[in-house]
């Protein structure tokens, strides 16, 4: 189960969007929680605290406590909207977090003991990720905030897919229980322009 984080946010009246540049100006993010059986309320964030927060890779892919007015709602980032060159983020929104119902949500990759592998040791293997993060579907009280893949045992010639991932409790990939072609490669192991070369050499012979 991933660590829970609590933010203090404050209600705001849904206003024209002169209103939400005026808040940006003043270092504050507007956004939205919406979802559950509550209806959506619009809330503000300090600018500097989530410029930190969104750092990390929690701020993503773990259980958030908004804490308005001393009231924790249990959310989970659905959508951050950043301004196109500005260190700025312009919009937030939030869902709310059912603990008794399955969600569902992006989670990091973390990638282990690929430098000690067979591929790894070898300086004409390319090794590629193709995916950096995977959706799942699980309770709030089982969701990871990064899934490891041991690649200790990689060499050339290897493909890891989605239904190699060793998962956590109570954790499952949808994707899988939609058939082989959904089965999508996680990390390819291939050989370089220096096994090319020695297969033309010997073929040349």
């Amino acid at each position: 189960m991933s660590k829970t984080h609590e933010i203090k946010v404050t209600k705001r009246e849904l206003q024209r969007k002169g209103a939400s540049r005026r808040l940006r100006h003043a270092g504050v993010i507007p956004a939205i929680v919406y979802g559950g059986n509550a209806e959506p309320v619009a809330i503000s964030l300090d600018h500097n605290e989530i410029w930190l927060a969104q750092q990390n890779e929690w701020f993503y892919a773990s259980i958030l406590d908004l804490n308005l007015d001393g009231q924790v709602q249990k959310v989970l980032l659905r959508d951050m909207q950043r301004h196109p060159y500005k260190q700025l983020i312009m919009h937030l929104d939030f869902q709310r977090v059912n603990e008794n119902e399955a969600l569902t949500a992006s989670v990091p990759l973390h990638f282990v003991n690929e430098d000690t592998s067979p591929a790894g040791k070898a300086a004409d293997v390319v090794v590629t990720h193709e995916l950096k993060e995977v959706t799942i579907t699980c309770l709030p009280k089982d969701l990871p905030e990064s899934i490891e893949v041991d690649l200790g045992e990689l060499k050339a010639g290897d493909v890891v897919y989605l239904s190699d991932i060793k998962l956590p409790k109570g954790v499952e990939i949808p994707a899988l229980a939609m058939g082989k072609d959904h089965d999508d490669a996680i990390v390819t192991a291939k050989a370089g322009k220096a096994d090319a070369a020695d297969e033309e050499a010997a073929a040349a012979e």
